[in-house]
């Protein structure tokens, strides 16, 4: 796999952490335990049974609590930061044959990037369903919102160059839809 591929695995899978933080960084850890996946060296522990067991306990911890009304919107103000970490995590993780010096900034700023952009726009369209549905438009959101997560951490292993290009698009419609809606927002208020 040549660099650009690489890139396009860690913004394929930083995305995915946009919409779940920790789906991402189980299926990568499954994938590295199993020898599908090469990681960096730093990253070599997440290719473990313990980072499965943990990475598999918090992935459903995570889903169920964005399935209780009140506590998906407060998990937002904690699952924004963690998917920036989490983001910048695994792409680092696998950028292999890189060097650091480099490997390092393009994981924060792209999959950093990616998984803030994603993770704020799902919280802006939350907070909307919240407002607009008395929240009870919040389990289907958090369906799609999994569903997407698991959809794009799969695929971006199979195919890292498709999987690129969908969070490239995804990030710009999402950015598009969040601009729609606080536009929107400042129209009602005047």
């Amino acid at each position: 796999m040549d660099y650009a591929l690489y890139i396009l695995l860690g913004i394929g899978l930083a995305a995915a952490c946009g919409f779940r933080v920790f789906v991402p960084l189980l299926v990568v850890s499954i994938a590295a335990l199993s020898g599908h996946l090469e990681l960096t060296a730093e990253f070599a522990w997440m290719g473990s049974w313990p980072a499965v067991i943990v990475f598999g306990i918090a992935t459903v911890l995570e889903i169920v609590a964005y399935y209780v009304p009140w506590l998906d919107n407060l998990l937002d103000t904690i699952a924004t930061p963690a998917a920036i970490v989490a983001g910048v995590i695994v792409t680092a993780s696998v950028i292999t044959k890189m060097s650091p010096v480099l490997r390092w900034p393009l994981a924060i700023i792209a999959g950093g990037g990616f998984a803030g952009t994603i993770q704020a726009a799902t919280v802006a369209i939350r907070g909307a369903s919240s407002v607009t549905t008395g929240g009870a438009a919040n389990p289907i959101a958090t369906t799609v919102e999994t569903g997407s997560s698991t959809g794009m951490s799969i695929l971006s292993l199979l195919l890292p160059g498709v999987a690129g290009v969908v969070a490239v698009l995804l990030v710009g419609f999402l950015g598009w839809l969040l601009f729609r809606i606080r536009r929107r927002r400042r129209r009602r208020r005047t």
